[in-house]
């Protein structure tokens, strides 16, 4: 029996998961063993699991990681192996008004994307952020230190201290010998 997982999607997202004439679309089914149904007026995607149960579970993720703002090509790294997650952070959530989302939204871009790039470079997960969230992808560990830097600064804690605790996740990962998913920008 085929396993059937309904996700919804932001409408500006739509044609990125389903690319230039299919063939992102087309990708993602041939790779992690789905059926995509989209309906582009709602943003509703059914998924539809054909293949491998087990790769077929990465499938609404990888649908789900495009609609927060992923390239495809970083979703479907969470195919690489078992360990890949997608984790997503929900800035409204703490944000007191619209107008604390912009800025909470803009501490965690930094300058010119300065703040965003440095979790990536620092953890080697990938980090978007779109809307009102923050998603990452990558393994556990990778994951969770994106996640305490985030949690971080949406507490206020200055940038300075961030990436100092990242640097120190980035070293203890790498003495772990963890730097293996290192996402190339």
């Amino acid at each position: 029996m085929a396993h059937m997982q309904h996700v919804k999607i932001p409408q500006d997202r739509i044609g990125v998961v389903i690319g230039e004439g299919g063939e992102t679309m087309r990708e993602i089914e041939q790779q992690a063993e789905v059926r995509l149904d989209i309906d582009s007026e709602t943003g509703a995607v059914a998924v539809e699991s054909v293949g491998d149960p087990v790769t077929g579970l990465k499938g609404p993720d990888i649908v789900k990681a495009i609609g927060r703002g992923f390239a495809p090509d970083d979703a479907l790294r969470l195919l690489d192996d078992d360990m890949m997650m997608f984790d997503v952070i929900d800035i409204d959530a703490v944000a007191r008004n619209p107008n604390d989302l912009k800025r909470l939204k803009g501490r965690l871009i930094g300058e010119n994307g300065r703040t965003r790039e440095l979790m990536e470079d620092l953890t080697g997960a990938a980090v978007a952020i779109y809307g009102s969230t923050l998603s990452i992808i990558g393994g556990p560990e990778q994951v969770d230190a994106v996640r305490e830097a985030t949690e971080m600064i949406l507490d206020g804690a200055p940038h300075g201290s961030v990436y100092s605790f990242l640097e120190r996740r980035h070293n203890e990962m790498k003495h772990q010998g963890l730097e293996y998913h290192q996402f190339t920008g």
